[in-house]
C-alpha cells in the first residue's frame, strides 16, 4: 500500500440505523421477496444490478468464484449463460452445487443463494444466444474460456477466424459447448445492513419434506 492508502482494517462504513428487515416485512415466498428487492435495485440506479458472484467448487471441494450477469429468474431458480467448458461450467457438471451473491452494497443489502445447479434446456439457450449482439456471439465461438492462452493476439486471431467463418451467415449458431445454467435454490438469504453490525439476516430454507421455512440468522 502507498502512504496515502488507508489500511483495510481502518476502512469502516456505518450502516443506517433506521433501516431494517423484520419477519413482518418479508414476502410470503423467496421469489416474491427477491422480485421486490431486485426492482428496488433497478430503481435505485445501481450499475448492473443483475451482477452476481457465482461460486462453484471442484470435486475435491476447492472453490472458485467470479462475477456473472443474471439473465433470468423464476420460481425454479436463477439463470445465467456460459461456456460449459469454462471452469465454472466444468465444476457445475462435476459438483452440481453453487452459490450466488448479489452485492447491492450502496443499498446496504445483499442476497445470498445456495442450491443445485443444472443446465437449462437447449431451446432456452438457443433463444437467448440469438438475442445477443453479433459481436458477443462471435466472442463465444472465439474464446476458449478459462484456458491458458499465450497472449491477446491469440484471441484476436481466433475472433478474426470466426468472423470470416460466419461472414455469410445471417444468424450465428449457438456453439455446442455454450448454454444456460440454472441454480435451483435450497436457501435464499436476504441481508439488510444495520448499525453496530447487528445486521438483519432472514433466510428462506427449503425443507426436505417440501415447503419452505423462514429463519433469522445471527449477523
Amino acid at each position: 500500500m502507498t502512504g496515502d492508502t488507508p489500511a483495510p482494517a481502518a476502512m469502516r462504513n456505518e450502516y443506517a440505523a433506521d433501516l431494517g428487515l423484520t419477519e413482518a416485512d418479508l414476502a410470503t415466498d423467496w421469489h416474491t421477496q427477491f422480485d421486490g428487492w431486485f426492482a428496488d435495485a433497478v430503481a435505485f440506479g445501481l450499475p448492473e444490478p443483475n451482477a452476481m458472484v457465482v461460486g462453484t467448487a471442484d470435486p475435491a471441494g476447492r472453490p472458485s468464484g467470479r462475477t456473472v450477469l443474471l439473465k433470468g429468474y423464476d420460481r425454479e431458480g436463477f439463470v445465467f449463460f456460459t461456456n460449459h467448458l469454462s471452469r465454472k461450467g466444468v465444476e457445475a457438471s462435476a459438483n452440481p452445487y453453487a452459490s450466488l451473491v448479489f452485492p447491492w452494497f450502496p443499498m446496504q443489502r445483499q442476497v445470498v443463494v445456495a442450491g443445485r445447479i443444472a443446465p437449462v434446456d437447449r431451446a432456452t439457450s438457443e433463444a437467448y444466444f440469438a438475442s445477443r449482439p453479433r459481436g458477443s456471439q462471435l466472442g463465444a465461438w472465439a474464446s476458449p474460456q478459462s484456458q491458458v492462452v499465450s497472449g491477446r493476439s491469440v484471441l484476436e486471431e481466433r475472433y478474426r477466424e470466426v468472423t470470416e467463418r460466419f461472414a455469410g451467415t445471417a444468424e450465428v449458431p449457438t456453439p455446442p459447448h455454450w448454454g444456460g445454467l440454472r441454480v435451483h435454490p435450497e436457501s435464499v438469504e436476504f441481508w439488510q445492513g444495520r448499525s453496530g453490525r447487528l445486521h438483519d439476516r432472514l433466510r428462506f430454507r427449503r425443507l426436505d419434506e417440501g415447503g419452505w421455512v423462514v429463519e433469522r440468522l445471527a449477523p
